[in-house]
């Protein structure tokens, strides 16, 4: 990591504590919190609103634009129910050599050094999101992601094992340990 602070990214399905947490480690910390969904509103990086779903189409490609040079200085934490699409992972063409791939593995950064996945138990999680007024068909939705581990996942799959954490975060005692090691974490990496 050639940054001073590394930056975090906490995901989850929707109505797990991913924002919640993300507030109290910024309190802690003071990295700079980056709501995902926020930012698509704020900053326009959608391609409309869809109906079905009750939410804006994001462009994967405006927000990693637009995140780039704010997670290249360190110090965030990006709070998001998605977790597949920012950079990490590289795919080179077979005839590239090893010496090239290294070449340009080392050229290229990673945006996260920790990756948070927090999960809920279903039936609190189904009560969280109807809470939230949610349409069943949306609730639905949420929690059979969360039954399949979907984030969990996509996580797995798209950072290396060794930077993602699996939490849980049924209960404000699951909170609090979760922020403690986070920030723990962070002032470790820091101080470095």
């Amino acid at each position: 990591m050639s940054r001073k602070q590394p930056n975090i990214l906490v995901t989850g399905t929707p109505g797990t504590g991913k924002t919640t947490t993300c507030q109290q480690v910024v309190e802690a910390i003071g990295f700079t919190h980056i709501n995902v969904g926020d930012w698509v509103k704020q900053h326009e990086l959608h391609s409309g609103w869809d109906e079905e779903h009750d939410c804006y189409i994001i462009d994967e490609d405006k927000v990693c634009d637009a995140l780039e040079d704010v997670l290249a200085a360190g110090g965030a934490i990006v709070d998001y129910h998605g977790c597949d699409f920012f950079p990490e992972r590289y795919c080179f063409p077979a005839c590239c050599t090893r010496k090239a791939v290294m070449h340009m593995l080392q050229m290229l950064r990673r945006w996260f050094d920790l990756v948070i996945v927090l999960q809920t138990d279903n039936t609190l999680l189904f009560e969280r999101l109807e809470k939230r007024g949610y349409p069943q068909k949306k609730i639905t939705e949420n929690v059979e992601c969360e039954i399949m581990q979907v984030i969990v996942d996509e996580a797995q799959e798209a950072y290396k094992e060794e930077i993602v954490q699996v939490l849980p975060s049924n209960s404000v005692e699951d909170m609090d340990s979760n922020v403690d090691r986070i920030v723990a974490w962070a002032r470790q990496v820091c101080s470095q």
